[in-house]
C-alpha cells in the first residue's frame, strides 16, 4: 500500500544509472542495463519482505506497543500529577514573592522616582 513516505523513497534506473545528455552507451546495452536493474530490485526487495518483513513487523508492533503503555500508564500521570503539585507550590511562591519583594521594589522605585536626568549640549 503506497504512502506518502514510499513515494519519497521511489528510485528509478536513471537516477541511479544517469548518462549524461551527450554520451549514451548502446541502446541494446541500455535496455538490458535496464530491465536487469528493474527486476533484480523488484525480486530483491520482495525477498528481503519475505525473510524480513514478519520478524521487523513483530519488533516493531512490540516497540510501539510498549511505548504506548509507558506513555498511557506512566508518562501522562506523572506530567498530570507534576502539574498538581507544581499549582499547590506556585501558590506559595506568589504569596511569598508578593509580600517580600513588592514592598522592596515599590520602595526602590519611589526612592528612584525623584531622579531626573537632563542632557545638555556644550558647544
Amino acid at each position: 500500500m503506497p504512502t506518502a513516505y514510499s513515494d519519497n523513497i521511489k528510485i528509478d534506473f536513471e537516477d541511479v544509472i544517469a548518462e549524461p545528455e551527450g554520451t549514451h552507451s548502446f541502446d541494446g546495452i541500455w535496455k538490458a542495463s535496464f530491465t536487469t536493474f528493474t527486476v533484480t530490485k523488484y525480486w530483491f526487495y520482495r525477498l528481503l519482505s519475505a525473510i524480513f518483513g514478519i520478524p521487523m513487523a513483530l519488533i516493531w508492533g512490540i516497540y510501539f506497543a510498549i511505548l504506548s503503555f509507558l506513555h498511557i500508564w506512566a508518562v501522562v500521570p506523572c506530567i498530570r500529577s507534576y502539574l498538581i503539585e507544581i499549582q499547590c507550590i506556585s501558590r506559595v511562591y506568589s504569596i511569598c514573592i508578593h509580600t517580600f519583594c513588592d514592598p522592596l521594589f515599590e520602595a526602590i522605585g519611589r526612592m528612584f522616582s525623584s531622579i531626573r536626568a537632563t542632557v545638555r549640549k556644550e558647544i
